[in-house]
């Protein structure tokens, strides 16, 4: 067997600190804004440029000097417009009101937007109900952001409103870090493909799409490796044509049962492990250790647990390749039931978000192998080891399933 640092079951914690302790953010590329959704920043963005760049009408209605509302109401007479893309090209006259949309410059001289719902207009007199607010309804110059300001630091993930940001800064391209490749591969000969029918004793692979799916919605390219049969030499093969990969992620094969040799053939490569055991529920047999050049992540075949595991584990691990921020996913929230206190392994609860009383509980059969199960469950719980017992209505942390 393998190397390893000790037999021991350890706490998921320490499982995360070694996965992302032995991997390396992987390199940096150049894409386009078009192309940057979701990706990962690997450096800063800078403003190229100042916004808004003007002073600009957060308003329709009209531009004025506010030292010229002394009266109120005061009357105005007309003195031009600014549309959106077509500013006054002069300054305002002493005196005056200038027709102005929202989004517009300000004239120059002019320090207050009165809007149109407060004026009444007789041909080209104006007659305006604000008293004098310098300032009032107007962006400023450099309010939103300045350039050489930073406005995504390196780390966060690329969503519509920082896209949106960087564009306004003048970016046309963005560095971010290139998408991890990362290999699925489940192992058994009790497993048949999806779509396939399944023989005597044989189930459908259901945890490999699962996990694909995943993968690609936290910035990975989901590389499915099939199912390796319960041969040394089939796994052997799926080993080695797994070798030019950022992380492999197995699933199932790792138990002391005589055809699982997952776990061997990784040890006769030249495999060492970090731990092979979590102090888990579900999630016990999870294993995470290196080739010579290929991280190896295992996961449980239970379904439960390898989804869930894959939450818990999987993601730190993908964050960890693309340097993404760590950032806590736990939100408080009030139970709906009283739980029991938990035993020695710390245990993550499917459960349920109730809307009408905004509380959340347990959702049925905790059972790691029904997928049914999880399919209707929308958070997980979390239970500390030898966690006492809570009582409905107080507040706890729940991770909400994505």
């Amino acid at each position: 067997m393998a190397a390893r640092d000790d037999d021991a079951v350890i706490p998921l914690s320490d499982a995360i600190a070694r996965v992302r302790a032995s991997l390396t953010p992987i390199e940096v590329e150049t894409v386009g804004l078009g192309e940057a959704a979701g990706r990962v920043l690997a450096e800063a963005v800078t403003a190229g440029l100042t916004q808004p760049p003007f002073h600009a009408s957060a308003m329709d209605g009209y531009a004025v000097r506010s030292g010229d509302l002394g009266d109120n109401p005061v009357t105005l007479p007309l003195d031009g417009e600014s549309a959106a893309g077509h500013a006054l090209d002069r300054p305002i006259r002493p005196g005056s009101a200038v027709r102005i949309s929202t989004g517009a410059a300000l004239p120059e001289g002019a320090d207050q937007v009165v809007i149109q719902e407060n004026t009444t207009r007789t041909g080209d007199q104006i007659t305006l109900q604000d008293p004098p607010q310098p300032w009032r309804h107007v962006r400023t110059r450099g309010e939103d952001f300045t350039t050489g300001q930073t406005l995504l630091e390196a780390g966060l993930r690329l969503t519509a409103p920082r896209l949106a940001l960087a564009a306004a800064g003048g970016a046309a391209s963005l560095r971010v870090r290139r998408q991890p490749r990362i290999g699925v591969l489940a192992s058994g000969d009790e497993l048949v493909a999806a779509g396939a029918p399944p023989g005597p004793g044989q189930i459908i692979n259901s945890n490999g799409p699962a996990l694909m799916a995943l993968l690609n919605a936290w910035g990975a390219i989901a590389i499915d490796l099939g199912i390796a049969r319960d041969t040394p030499d089939a796994v052997r093969t799926a080993l080695e044509q797994a070798r030019d990969l950022d992380l492999l992620v197995t699933i199932g094969g790792a138990s002391v049962g005589d055809h699982d040799h997952l776990r061997r053939v990784f040890a006769e490569m030249g495999g060492t492990l970090a731990f092979d055991k979590i102090a888990l529920k579900p999630g016990k047999p999870t294993w995470f250790g290196q080739l010579p050049d290929l991280p190896v992540l295992g996961l449980p075949g239970n379904p439960v647990s390898a989804l869930v595991v894959a939450e818990l584990v999987v993601r730190p691990a993908v964050e960890r390749l693309l340097d993404e921020t760590p950032r806590s996913r736990l939100r408080p929230v009030r139970l709906m039931v009283d739980l029991p206190g938990n035993g020695p392994r710390e245990t993550w609860i499917r459960g349920r978000f109730d809307a009408e009383t905004g509380r959340v509980r347990p959702s049925g059969s905790q059972d790691s192998g029904l997928i049914s199960a999880l399919a209707r469950a929308e958070l997980l719980i979390p239970r500390a080891v030898d966690a006492p017992p809570t009582r409905a209505g107080q507040m706890i942390n729940v991770l909400f399933l994505d």
